[in-house]
C-alpha cells in the first residue's frame, strides 16, 4: 500500500515573492476596502488604526523589520525545500484554494479534486497584468514558470480520492484539464499550487494531485469541520492505494491575512503540534474569512496527517506586516516526515 511519507504546511502569498520594498503596493488596496474581517469583527483599515494603536504595529511594518522578516521567510522556505529534497517524494496531494484563477463566477465548486494527466502553469500575457490588482504581478515569479510549462497529474490516485469521496457522502467536482477564460487575469493553475511547484519542489515538479477548496467565496464554503473530514476521508484512499509509492500532503495558504491576527496563528500552531482537531473545528466560521480562510486548507491537511505517525517542527512563524493597521501577511512553515 502507498506510505505517507511527508506533510508539510506552508504560506503561500505574495510577501513571500516580493521585496520588502515591495508589500507597501498593497497599502492602497488595503485602506480602499471597506471592510476588513478581524477577530469576528468589521472594521475600516481607519478603525483598525484606532483599534490596534497600542500594538506598535508601524514599527512591526517598518523597512528595518519588513527586511528581517523577509529573509526570515527565505530561510524558511529554503528549509522547507531541502526536506522535501531529502525525503524525496514520489507523488503530491495538495490541498489549496482558488481566488479566481481557475474559476470564476460562473462555476466555484466547494470540492474539486484534479485527475488529469496533465496541467499547466504560465507567466502572464502583457494583456493581464493590467488586469491584476497592485503586487500581484511583481510576485509571479515566486508561483509562475517564465515559460509555458506542463506539469504531471496522476490520474490513478485522482481518481481513486473521487471513487473514495463519493462512497463517503462527499460530492466532488471531478477535473481532468485547466479552463481558459477570455480577459481574464490569470491562467494555468493557481497560486496555491504553483508556489509548491516553484518553491517547495523547485521546478522538479513530481505527479501531484491538486485539490481545491472554496475557501474564499460564500455562500457554498465547506466548514472548518467538513475540510477536516474531508482530509480524513483523502488520507483513508491514499492509504487504501494499491502503491509502493510515497506520497507527500501539502497544507498551502495561510497563515491570517489581509489582517494579522498573532493569537489566532499561535492557537493553530500549538493546535496541530498537538494533533487536536477538535479546537480547529471548533473555531467560528467567522475566523475563516478572506486570506484567512485558507487555514481550512491546512485543516484538510491535517485531517490526512494527524491519523499517520509522521512528527516533526514548525520551521518558524512569521507575522510580516505592511500597515499600522496590521495588514499583511502572517507565514507559517511546518513540515512532519
Amino acid at each position: 500500500m502507498a506510505e505517507i511519507v511527508l506533510g508539510m504546511w506552508t504560506s503561500h502569498g505574495p510577501t513571500l515573492s516580493t521585496t520588502p520594498e515591495q508589500w507597501l503596493m498593497r497599502v492602497k488596496a488595503d485602506q480602499n476596502r471597506p471592510s476588513h474581517p478581524f477577530k469576528l469583527g468589521n472594521y475600516s483599515f481607519d478603525e483598525l488604526c484606532e483599534l490596534r494603536a497600542q500594538e506598535n504595529l508601524g514599527e512591526q511594518a517598518s523597512l528595518e523589520q519588513r527586511t528581517l522578516r523577509h529573509a526570515r521567510c527565505q530561510d524558511a522556505i529554503k528549509k522547507m525545500a531541502d526536506i522535501w529534497d531529502d525525503v524525496k517524494p514520489d507523488v503530491a496531494v495538495i490541498m489549496g484554494n482558488d481566488q479566481k484563477e481557475i474559476f470564476n463566477e460562473d462555476v466555484i465548486p466547494a470540492f474539486t479534486v484534479f485527475s488529469g494527466d496533465t496541467l499547466f502553469n504560465e507567466p502572464a500575457s502583457a494583456e493581464q497584468i493590467p488586469l491584476m490588482a497592485p503586487g500581484i504581478h511583481e510576485a509571479e515569479a515566486g508561483h509562475n514558470p517564465p515559460v509555458y510549462t506542463e506539469y504531471p497529474g496522476h490520474p490513478e490516485l485522482g481518481r481513486l480520492i473521487i471513487e473514495q469521496a463519493t462512497k463517503e457522502g462527499f460530492d466532488v467536482t471531478k477535473m481532468t484539464k485547466l479552463p481558459r477564460h477570455d480577459n481574464h487575469w490569470s491562467a494555468g493553475v493557481g497560486h496555491a499550487f504553483g508556489y509548491i511547484y516553484r518553491q517547495v519542489m523547485r521546478d522538479n515538479v513530481v505527479p501531484n494531485i491538486p485539490i481545491i477548496t472554496n475557501t474564499f467565496f460564500p455562500p457554498n464554503q465547506p466548514t472548518a469541520k467538513r475540510c477536516y473530514d474531508f482530509g480524513k476521508m483523502v488520507g483513508r484512499a491514499i492509504r487504501s492505494w494499491d502503491s509502493d509509492l510515497k506520497v507527500a500532503v501539502f497544507g498551502s495558504g495561510g497563515m491570517s491575512h489581509f489582517v494579522i491576527d498573532e493569537e489566532l496563528d499561535h492557537l493553530f500552531m500549538d493546535a496541530i503540534s498537538k494533533r487536536d482537531h477538535e479546537t480547529l473545528i471548533a473555531l467560528d466560521e467567522g475566523y475563516f474569512q478572506t486570506g484567512t480562510s485558507e487555514l481550512k486548507n491546512w485543516i484538510s491537511a491535517a485531517g490526512v496527517l494527524f491519523d499517520t505517525e509522521l512528527s516533526g517542527e514548525v520551521i518558524d512563524y512569521v507575522p510580516c506586516y505592511r500597515s499600522q493597521a496590521g495588514t499583511g501577511t502572517a507565514n507559517g512553515f511546518v513540515y512532519w516526515r
